[in-house]
C-alpha cells in the first residue's frame, strides 16, 4: 500500500474537555466509594484510624516528593493561609474525622452523609461565598437529591440504631470536604500540586500526633491487611482519587464536580452488603429513582442556555480562565 493512502494518515483525535471532566468525576465518585467500603473495613477489622492514616497520607506523600524538588513550579500567588484550609479540609483532619465516624456507623452512612451531602454544601457555599447562586432548575436538582438523601437515611436509620454520632462525624466532613472544593478552585495548583500539598501537608500533621498516640498495629495486623490498605488508602484514593477531583473541579467547576458525590451512597451501600454483609433496605431504589435524576438536573440538564465555554484551541487555558468558566457554567 502506498505511503500516500490516506489509511495511513493520522486522523487528530481530541476528547472535549468537558467529557473529561466527566469523565475524571465518575472516577472520583468510584474511587470516593470504594475507599470508603476499605476505611469501614479497616477500622472494623484488624487496623485503627490512625493507622490507616499513616497510609492514606504518607505513601502518596512520598511518591510525591519529586514535585517539591522542582523549583519554579508552584503558583507565585499561593498564599500560606489557602495551602493550610486546602489541608486542613482535605486531608489528615478530614480523614480522622471521616475515619473516627466508620467506627460508629456502618459504610451506607458514611456514603449518604460525606458524599450525598457533598453537592448542596459545595452549592450552598458558592452562593454565600462568591454570589454562584445555581439556576431554578439545578436547585430542583439539588431539591431531589436531598430527598433521595432522606429517603435512603430513613431506611437506614431504621436498620441500625445507635449511629447518630458517626452520622455527625460524617456531616462535619462533608462540610470540610466542600470547603476545600471551593478553595482549590482558583487557587492555581494543577491536580498533581494539590495532591502533592494535601499528602504532604498531612503527613507533617502525622508526625506529632504518631509522637504522642502510635500507630501499633501497623506491626501486629497481618501483612496481608496492611498491602491492601496501602494500596486503597494510599496509592488508589490518596493519590489517584484527589488527582481526578482536582481534574473535575477544573474541568466542570466546583458545583458540577462535586454533583459526582451524590452517586457515592448509592456505590457504598451496594458495595457494603456485598463486600461487608452489612443490611441494606428497600429503600435504595427509591433513592435511586430520586439521586440519579437529581444528578443530571442539578448539572444543567435542563438547562439549554448553561454550555460550558471552552478554551481556543491555539492557547492553553490558563487556571484563571478555567476558574472564570466555571463560576458562569455554575451561574
Amino acid at each position: 500500500m502506498p505511503a500516500s493512502s490516506p489509511f495511513l494518515r493520522r486522523v487528530p483525535f481530541r476528547i472535549p474537555p468537558l467529557w473529561i471532566g466527566w469523565l475524571a468525576a465518575l472516577c472520583a465518585a468510584l474511587i470516593g466509594s470504594g475507599w470508603q467500603i476499605a476505611s469501614r473495613h479497616g477500622v472494623t477489622t484488624t487496623l485503627g484510624p490512625m493507622e490507616l492514616a499513616v497510609m492514606r497520607y504518607a505513601v502518596p506523600a512520598l511518591l510525591l516528593l519529586p514535585l517539591w524538588w522542582r523549583p519554579g513550579t508552584w503558583p507565585a500567588g499561593l498564599s500560606r493561609r489557602r495551602c493550610a484550609l486546602l489541608t486542613v479540609c482535605g486531608g489528615l483532619p478530614f480523614g480522622l474525622v471521616v475515619l473516627a465516624g466508620a467506627q460508629w456507623a456502618p459504610a451506607a452512612h458514611m456514603g449518604v452523609f460525606v458524599a450525598g451531602s457533598l453537592p448542596i454544601f459545595t452549592a450552598l457555599g458558592g452562593w454565600l461565598m462568591s454570589g454562584d447562586r445555581p439556576a431554578r432548575s439545578r436547585l430542583v436538582g439539588l431539591a431531589m437529591i436531598a430527598a433521595g438523601m432522606a429517603v435512603f437515611s430513613a431506611g437506614e436509620w431504621s436498620a441500625a440504631q445507635g449511629a447518630w454520632r458517626g452520622d455527625l462525624l460524617f456531616l462535619l466532613a462533608a462540610l470540610m470536604w466542600a470547603a476545600y472544593t471551593l478553595l482549590f478552585r482558583g487557587s492555581g495548583l494543577t491536580p498533581w500540586q494539590g495532591a502533592a500539598l494535601v499528602n504532604l501537608g498531612s503527613t507533617l500533621l502525622l508526625v506529632p500526633l504518631l509522637w504522642v498516640v502510635g500507630a501499633p498495629r501497623l506491626l501486629s495486623a497481618p501483612w496481608a491487611d496492611v498491602a491492601w490498605q496501602a494500596l486503597g488508602q494510599g496509592v488508589v484514593a490518596g493519590l489517584l482519587g484527589l488527582v481526578v477531583y482536582s481534574v473535575a473541579i477544573a474541568r466542570l467547576g466546583a458545583a458540577r464536580a462535586a454533583l459526582s458525590a451524590a452517586l457515592v451512597p448509592l456505590l457504598t451501600a451496594v458495595g457494603g452488603a456485598w463486600l461487608l454483609d452489612e443490611p441494606m433496605s428497600g429503600t435504595v431504589l427509591v433513592a435511586v429513582a430520586l439521586v440519579v435524576p437529581g444528578v443530571a438536573v442539578a448539572a444543567g440538564a435542563l438547562d439549554k442556555s448553561a454550555r460550558p465555554r471552552q478554551p481556543p484551541e491555539s492557547a492553553p487555558a490558563l487556571p484563571s480562565q478555567i476558574d472564570n468558566d466555571a463560576r458562569r457554567d455554575t451561574a
